[in-house]
């Protein structure tokens, strides 16, 4: 298997993990679809450019912040945060397991995870 191809894999079991952890703590079937789009707001800084709205994005489709949150959540006993934090972490999972990496800073269909869309997203394609 290639890189990209375990990060996908790795993208998958952790959406599966994350929602199964939303069930076994007692929150509803439909919170992580719920909330699933919220994160993708952050998409709103490509209205700055690519270089801004790569930033944006990156940091809100990375693991770091919803770990935090959920170590946050145990810590404090804040139940309601660690749903968002599981929810978030779904959300990242998923777009990984579809192939939706970081993005790089010259197009938004750039990705570590190479090129998305028609045409591979490639300039002239």
């Amino acid at each position: 298997m290639t890189p990209i191809a375990w990060q996908r894999l790795e993208g998958a079991v952790v959406a599966v993990a994350a929602y199964v952890a939303v069930l076994v703590l007692g929150f509803s079937w439909w919170w992580p679809l719920a909330l699933f789009l919220a994160f993708d707001l952050s998409a709103a800084g490509y209205a700055a450019g690519p270089r801004v709205g790569a930033a944006l994005y990156n940091a809100a489709h990375n693991y770091a912040v919803p770990a935090a949150l959920g170590a946050i959540a145990l810590v404090a006993d804040l139940p309601t945060l660690g749903l968002v934090a599981l929810c978030w972490a779904f959300h990242v999972a998923v777009d990984r397991a579809l192939g939706y990496g970081l993005k790089l800073p010259d197009d938004f269909q750039h990705t570590h995870l190479g090129w998305i869309g028609k045409g591979g997203g490639r300039p002239g394609q």
